[in-house]
């Protein structure tokens, strides 16, 4: 879990462009995960705000 944590702050630090969004996409497929107790993240939505230079 701790390499995955670094991975991601790996890439967001190498964006260009501005952070405007993260969405977790959960999935739930046990009793628990529905419940909330606990969660299972199955991707990323990343929103990144870019300029263009024309």
């Amino acid at each position: 879990m701790e390499n995955h944590r670094d991975r991601l702050e790996n890439f967001l630090n190498n964006l260009s462009g501005e952070i405007v969004s993260i969405i977790p996409h959960i999935k739930k497929t046990t009793l628990f995960q529905i419940y909330g107790i606990t969660q299972k993240i199955d991707f990323l939505l990343i929103v990144e705000k870019t300029t263009s230079s024309a």
